[in-house]
């Protein structure tokens, strides 16, 4: 009786904590937002420095790269690495907006960045899954981890009643 009691409760922790993945994914939107426009924000800087000398971002760019100090190279690269993370970044929020309430999660796990995801995730605050989508994956943790706990509490039942058959030869 206490074991059920014990698997109900850690299945009923594992169903909270469930809930929680849709409250976490929109605070990692809300964030992946946020990343978005610095980045955006910064290459735009970029651009108005590059413009202010007659030039764009490419040619910018490209005159940094062909600097012989390697601190202006790096530089150049900064600014190629900010383009390739914003597109994806941007492909990425395009998905979230896309995708249905159920879906998000999905796209969160598919293509997360970390350093967006480990910041959500300091910052992150619980919240009481009053959405459809929170309810049921509530509901879903709950349901698989009582599952696995059963299997897994008769599996234990039926290795114990195998090793102390009569007959047998137990070896200490």
């Amino acid at each position: 009786m206490i074991i059920r009691r014990i698997v109900f409760f850690i299945s009923l922790m594992i169903g909270a904590a469930a809930s929680q993945l849709p409250e976490f994914a929109q605070q990692y939107r809300q964030r992946l937002g946020g990343a978005i426009d610095e980045i955006n924000r910064m290459l735009g800087d970029f651009d108005r420095d590059a413009a202010s000398n007659g030039m764009d971002r490419p040619a910018g760019v490209g005159r940094l790269q062909k600097n012989n100090d390697p601190f202006v190279q790096s530089q150049g690269a900064r600014v190629r690495e900010a383009e390739a993370r914003v597109s994806r970044l941007e492909r990425q929020l395009q998905d979230f907006s896309q995708a249905g309430s159920f879906s998000r999660i999905g796209v969160l796990a598919r293509d997360f960045d970390p350093g967006i995801a480990r910041r959500a995730y300091q910052s992150f605050e619980p919240a009481v899954p009053l959405t459809l989508e929170g309810g049921t994956i509530a509901a879903t943790g709950f349901a698989a981890a009582y599952a696995l706990l059963k299997m897994l509490g008769a599996l234990g039942r039926r290795v114990r009643r195998r090793s102390t058959r009569p007959g047998r030869v137990h070896v200490s």
